[in-house]
């Protein structure tokens, strides 16, 4: 793999993927709704349960970059199979 600035280059195949629109199929588009809705329940425990502070904000992002990436672990990570 080729180097860039001393660090080992993505390889094309992963920038594509990483950088390409993938269309829901099968149950996808019920696991990501799901994933949504349980963020969504934990995000309204995070506002109710704890002060309005640095530290709630911080939860609250750190929750929508992890429902995000579970997300993105399903469409990126899965091929639908003919």
């Amino acid at each position: 793999m080729k180097e860039i600035l001393g660090r080992e280059a993505l390889s094309i195949a992963t920038i594509e993927n990483n950088f390409t629109y993938h269309k829901p199929f099968g149950d996808q588009q019920e696991r990501y709704e799901r994933i949504r809705a349980l963020g969504k329940e934990l995000a309204y425990e995070f506002s109710f349960s704890c002060p309005a502070s640095r530290e709630l904000s911080t939860a609250l992002t750190s929750l929508e970059t992890s429902i995000m990436w579970a997300n993105a672990a399903i469409a990126r990570n899965e091929k639908e199979v003919d």
